[in-house]
């Protein structure tokens, strides 16, 4: 995506926050964001994003909907309070039209539903005004199945037995996944 990294580097102000309780997703996401250009401060809670907006105001945010101490909705406002022009991305992995239309109201400009890919969102931060295009190479259902099972495995802290049976499936079976590389 050269015509996209180009578009970044002529940014004048990179700066940006990603919000996110999941620590592989932040990780990976703020990696892939940095990459790319970005220069990424990473929050794990609303508390820490707060922090962070105390000494400055970034350009872009990525921030996840749902945070144990809190709503991502919050941090939008508190971003939008200081400056107007702060591009905002919300995540979830709670997918629903109510949700959708609060993030906007509250000033984001476009919402993603976790696993969210890094070029996705990159290019819900740069859209100017036209109408998003469909993901170039979306997920199969095979990754969306593999990360959220990454996801609930990474909830119950890494416990094989209490992710089987979250998931509603054999121990083994889920063993097996877990061993295997990420499909594509």
């Amino acid at each position: 995506m050269p015509e996209t990294e180009d578009r970044i580097a002529a940014l004048q102000d990179k700066t940006l926050l990603l919000l996110d309780d999941d620590n592989a997703l932040r990780t990976r996401l703020g990696r892939a964001l940095e990459s790319r250009g970005f220069e990424v401060v990473t929050a794990a809670s609303v508390a820490e994003a707060r922090e962070a907006l105390r000494t400055s105001v970034p350009a872009f945010a990525v921030l996840d909907m749902r945070l144990e101490d809190g709503n991502g909705l919050k941090v939008v406002e508190a971003i939008r309070e200081r400056r107007e022009d702060s591009r905002i991305v919300m995540l979830t992995g709670y997918g629903a039209i109510a949700t959708a239309v609060a993030a906007v109201k509250a000033g984001a400009v476009d919402y993603l539903q976790k696993p969210a890919d890094a070029d996705d969102v990159v290019k819900a931060l740069l859209m100017t005004g036209e109408a998003p295009e469909p993901p170039d190479n979306p997920m199969s259902a095979d990754r969306v199945r593999w990360e959220h099972i990454q996801r609930v495995y990474e909830l119950c802290d890494h416990n094989v037995s209490e992710t089987a049976r979250r998931l509603g499936m054999h121990r083994r079976t889920l063993q097996r996944i877990l061993a295997k590389r990420a499909p594509r």
